[in-house]
């Protein structure tokens, strides 16, 4: 029916993208078959993964986290740079320049010798082994020092956050399989009702008790939910792809879920619904209710840390750039060891040495607006990187407040899709025995059945749903 059909589509929605359970069976092999003989290097890894183990592996092979901490590597040699941006700098240095002849300049004296003044040397080297220190910078070093300290601890935060949303997609792939498994479980058991329901229905037609049509119209149903049995196998199928790689094994692995979307009796849903699983939400519940909680867990966000990290580090940046018309004093100084040395007169062609040391004072008193257009660049970067804040601050609790709905409905709606589940059974039941009493249609039996599926169906979705949002709680709150 279309009802149906739209069941599996929602739920297919729900699961995201969804992937198939790894404990079914592979493809190409009947419930009923002998499992066929595989050779030790032609059979698939088999893994068998808690929601936690899953997280942890999903840690471990993510290259989102990989280019996080591969940029905190480089923010924190850019901390080091800027330590040492005040530090003397040694430098040695060597050339050679061969230059046309020249005449050669030079006087008698009075002894009657001649002197050379400047001698014709085409060939000059020189070495210079020098160094410069800044000693004063008007503060702009140190304020660049902790600006790039604040932007490598700011890339820590990203990570933390990284690892949050990696936490939630991953949270969300693990149960998406899960209720794509438990989809598969419920087709395939209405799947198994309708073939026993066709059975009979041909049994009464051949003595008689029912028309034709009632057997064809049991036989459409058993084909549309074969079809739905399909296509649900087929979503199962893509949400393991996603889960696999998400958590980093091949794609031929075969993943076992250790953790079901309810762990109370089969027979007893509203037992699991109204017991185990509220007991899980309600720690959760009672703890963003606590006073003060939403602005703890604002504060605890590690989005929310990263930018107040950032925010100290462009305030560090504006304070530089305010010292760019500040004066600056440095040392420098260096020996020269040269052939010719140009520094001594009369210049010879041979091998002097010559040293030097200077201070220099560096006062831009006019830069045609440089620093200013620097600073008011500054200025609107802390100005827009606030803003963000108080808009991350409003977005994150109305997060929290948004997921304790969720926590309230979800727990709800498990609660009446199990009391729906207990209704469709026994409603079918009835019907089945009124069927075999010969005063129910099979059109009735459908109606009931369709119910049935319908029910455990919704139930499977309002499970994930629990899931979920003690997933989404738990980001919201910002926990690790």
């Amino acid at each position: 029916m279309i009802r149906i059909s739209l069941t599996v589509l929602v739920l297919a929605c729900l699961a995201g993208a969804v992937t198939a359970q790894a404990q079914d069976k592979p493809k190409g092999l009947s419930p009923h078959s002998p499992a066929q003989p595989h050779s030790p290097a032609q059979s698939p890894a088999v893994i068998r993964l808690t929601l936690d183990e899953a997280i942890a592996r999903g840690f471990e092979a993510s290259h989102r986290l990989a280019e996080i901490r591969a940029r905190e590597q480089g923010a924190q040699a850019a901390v080091r740079g800027a330590h040492v941006a005040d530090k003397p700098i040694v430098s040695a240095t060597a050339g050679y320049m061969r230059t046309n002849h020249v005449p050669e300049f030079g006087f008698l004296q009075p002894s009657g010798s001649r002197l050379v003044v400047y001698p014709d040397i085409p060939d000059n080297a020189v070495t210079r082994v020098a160094f410069q220190w800044p000693i004063y910078t008007s503060g702009r070093v140190d304020a660049m020092e902790r600006a790039a300290s604040a932007e490598a601890q700011a890339i820590a935060a990203d990570i933390e956050t990284a690892r949050a949303d990696l936490r939630l997609e991953i949270v969300r792939a693990y149960w998406a399989v899960a209720t794509a498994r438990e989809a598969v479980k419920v087709l395939e058991e209405a799947a198994t009702r309708a073939d026993a329901q066709v059975n009979d229905s041909k049994r009464r037609f051949e003595v008689g008790l029912i028309p034709p049509n009632e057997v064809s119209s049991l036989e459409a149903q058993r084909s549309r939910e074969r079809a739905q049995l399909i296509e649900a196998g087929n979503i199962r199928e893509s949400t393991l792809i996603d889960l696999r790689r998400l958590i980093g094994v091949e794609p031929a692995t075969i993943v076992e879920l250790a953790d079901v979307l309810d762990a109370g009796p089969p027979s007893r849903p509203e037992a699991a619904t109204a017991g185990s699983r509220r007991s899980s939400l309600e720690p959760q519940r009672a703890e963003a209710d606590s006073p003060g909680s939403i602005d703890t867990a604002v504060a605890d966000r590690p989005e929310r840390k990263a930018l107040t990290l950032r925010l100290g580090g462009l305030e560090a940046r504006q304070q530089a750039a305010m010292t760019g018309n500040k004066p600056t004093i440095g040392l420098g100084g260096g020996v020269d060891y040269a052939n010719p040395n140009p520094r001594i007169f009369p210049r010879k062609g041979e091998w002097q040495e010559s040293w030097d040391v200077s201070v220099n004072v560096s006062w831009p008193l006019w830069d045609s607006g440089r620093t200013k257009a620097q600073v008011a660049e500054a200025e609107a970067a802390v100005a827009a990187t606030r803003e963000r804040i108080a808009e991350f601050d409003s977005l994150a609790a109305a997060d929290v407040r948004q997921r304790l709905l969720d926590i309230d409905s979800t727990a709800a709606m498990v609660r009446a899709a199990s009391d729906a589940v207990v209704s469709a059974a026994e409603a079918r039941r009835v019907i089945a025995d009124r069927f075999n009493a010969g005063v129910a249609t099979s059109t009735e039996v459908l109606v009931a059945q369709v119910a049935l599926l319908e029910s455990e169906l919704a139930r499977t979705r309002a499970l994930a749903n629990v899931r979920l949002a003690e997933a989404r709680l738990h980001r919201a709150l910002g926990k690790p």
